[in-house]
């Protein structure tokens, strides 16, 4: 085992991000936890020195996001957010696959159910969390077994089979290689943006909370790809810009929005 102790690029938040502590499986067995310190500091106790640097990823510790506080502290609709979620990022992934597995499961479902399906997938592949070759060995047949529609089974198969996923880690034309498979969507790559590949421009463009976000603002349900319009203000900071707008939007932090209308809109729609 080793100790390390980190500083992250400020600002960061553990808590706002994870709660407070940090336990995780990494790949091939390897594990880390982490705690943030008074003085903002990231104490981390590993399984081995790669272990800490993994951990340096997944808890996003180097990412400059002072940027994205400083030009949208004030904006009209996201600076509320950006206020009281100082230095929060997204929850990210150990692996690549992971994070396909997730945004795969995630399309137009229950959260609840979809984190269900994701769970059994891993568990028959027999790797937590899950490799770009134990998702491969799974056939479309034995994902729809776990629960998956068999069209997203088909999807996530397919995935697993014709793209090195670990590989797209620092590609530039990575977003759109995602894009052009079919049964990838917008939402999809925007979860694997972030929660796999570290990146923060591309927006989670018709996450279900956006939508009814939107709704509540326009007072009418939204078209589907409606919320890429919410999000394009943001720029290359879009995929922040959703995380920060679904926590802001949860807590009523949104200028104009609000779960309640959201209902009443759906309901007349």
């Amino acid at each position: 085992m080793v100790e390390a102790v980190l500083r992250p690029t400020r600002p960061y938040s553990l808590r706002l991000t994870y709660g407070g502590s940090w336990t995780s499986a990494l790949p091939e067995g390897r594990w880390a936890s982490a705690q943030q310190r008074s003085d903002g500091s990231v104490a981390v106790r590993a399984s081995c020195e790669r272990a800490v640097e993994e951990a340096r990823f997944v808890l996003a510790l180097d990412d400059d996001t002072s940027e994205f506080h400083r030009r949208f502290a004030h904006d009209p609709l996201l600076g509320p957010s950006v206020r009281r979620f100082r230095g929060m990022r997204p929850r990210r992934r150990p692996t690549v696959t992971h994070a396909t597995i997730r945004a795969v499961c995630g399309q137009l479902i229950q959260a609840s159910r979809a984190l269900q399906i994701e769970r059994a997938i891993i568990r028959a592949g027999g790797e937590d969390p899950p490799s770009r070759s134990a998702l491969a060995s799974l056939s479309p047949a034995r994902i729809t077994a776990c629960g998956l529609a068999a069209s997203r089974a088909a999807t996530l198969a397919r995935l697993a089979r014709t793209i090195d996923l670990e590989g797209l880690r620092g590609k530039d034309d990575a977003l759109a290689r995602l894009g052009r498979e079919r049964g990838v969507g917008p939402w999809t790559v925007g979860v694997i943006a972030l929660q796999g590949l570290g990146r923060y421009d591309a927006g989670i463009v018709d996450d279900l909370t956006l939508v009814k976000l939107l709704a509540s603002l326009r007072r009418r349900w939204p078209e589907p790809g409606e919320t890429a319009e919410l999000l394009a203000p943001y720029g290359e900071w879009q995929g922040l810009a959703s995380i920060f707008l679904l926590q802001g939007f949860k807590r009523g932090l949104v200028p104009g929005a609000s779960m309640n209308r959201a209902k009443l809109v759906r309901s007349a729609a």
